[in-house]
């Protein structure tokens, strides 16, 4: 009955794949706890246990972390078996630490910050469901009210991860680089790369999955002869997003490249991203990370060639998820926070204020001539 109700529980969350994945993980790890150290059920869970499994995922043992991610399960003479490689906990390093060589240690496995905030949310949110379910008959998370012990709360904004100025610029001259000198393997990282910042799409909202395809047609002219792109982002919503000129331009290149019309007609629904061989849409998160990794290393070398370490360095940390957050950086000093909150699939105005500086400017602007004594 309780494999059978969080199995259920998972289902609900198959429209995002990176939300399955994440919930996946702490509910099996809760059920590994619960048969293997605790020795007790879903039923019994008390507050002060769900302390114990916090504590317990973060110092668990060393034999139940990994340094890898191998698959949970192998076919062996034709069955479906348990993989003894798998592990609940996975230990790794940093993009700059691999990039120097070095490799995951076992004995450096940390549980972050953000991943015991996310912990406490999928344990509140999967005993919710087996309390509407009268399986259980409470919510052990909820009854912890000193969470503090657990999760640090800060008076400031979290600090958003995005490009600077110049690396940005130095990114996307890189893409235009890379397209000139091999348009069959880069004009293709030209659009990615643009389409990325300049829409702020998350990897999923541009790869292909059971409950999305993004096609050419989802690019549409209103009767006002305004460009927008449709997509189904977070939480399997839909929005609109509004096309700049510029993106519509980046648009037309990549399909002359492709050897189509300017722009698509409402009947054209060939994949937005095709296979580079064969038919059909990029399916693989993990190709895009690829190519913006590419042309991220690039322009990593640009900057170190003219002697610009310090942004490069930084640069090294970056991911693809940054494009999303520097495009919505940039937008929010020059449009409506609303457009922005709308374009970017916010749920709230909240959100979207996360980007906006300003008032950490001026802040720092009053402070910078504070003085100590008269004599300062």
């Amino acid at each position: 009955m309780l494999l059978l109700n969080a199995i259920q529980f998972l289902k609900s969350y198959r429209g995002s794949q990176g939300t399955f994945n994440s919930y996946r993980r702490e509910i099996e790890r809760l059920l590994h706890w619960c048969a293997l150290i605790s020795k007790t059920t879903l039923k019994k869970l008390k507050r002060n246990d769900i302390e114990d499994f916090i504590r317990f995922c973060q110092k668990p043992p060393k034999e139940w972390i990994g340094k890898t991610k191998p698959p949970r399960f192998i076919v062996k003479e034709g069955k479906r078996i348990p993989n003894p490689k798998w592990r609940p906990f996975i230990v790794t390093v940093s993009k700059a630490q691999y990039r120097q060589g070095e490799t995951p240690k076992i004995k450096d496995f940390e549980l972050t910050h953000g991943s015991v905030k996310e912990l406490f949310a999928i344990l509140s949110s999967f005993f919710n469901y087996l309390l509407q379910e009268e399986y259980v008959f409470m919510n052990p998370v909820a009854l912890i009210r000193q969470k503090s012990k657990f999760i640090r709360k800060s008076q400031e904004q979290p600090k958003i991860r995005r490009l600077s100025e110049l690396q940005w610029q130095t990114v996307i001259d890189t893409a235009k680089k890379l397209a000139e000198k091999n348009p069959d393997l880069h004009e293709r990282t030209l659009f990615v790369m643009s389409i990325l910042y300049s829409m702020y799409l998350r990897i999923s909202e541009l790869t292909a999955s059971d409950r999305w395809i993004p096609r050419m047609n989802d690019f549409a002219r209103d009767p006002d002869n305004n460009w927008w792109f449709t997509t189904v982002g977070k939480g399997n919503k839909k929005r609109q997003i509004a096309v700049s000129e510029t993106m519509l331009k980046a648009l037309k290149k990549w399909r002359k490249h492709l050897n189509l019309s300017p722009l698509p007609s409402p009947a054209d629904n060939s994949p937005l991203l095709p296979k580079t061989k064969g038919t059909g849409p990029i399916k693989s998160s993990n190709y895009i990370r690829k190519i913006v990794q590419y042309c991220f290393d690039q322009a990593i070398e640009e900057l170190n060639k003219n002697n610009l370490s310090e942004e490069a360095e930084t640069l090294v940390e970056a991911t693809v998820h940054w494009l999303r957050h520097t495009g919505i950086s940039d937008d929010v000093k020059i449009r409506p926070r609303e457009h922005v909150r709308d374009d970017a699939g916010h749920s709230s105005s909240a959100i979207t204020d996360k980007y906006i500086n300003i008032e950490k400017r001026e802040r720092h602007r009053s402070a910078r001539k504070k003085q100590i004594s008269e004599d300062d």
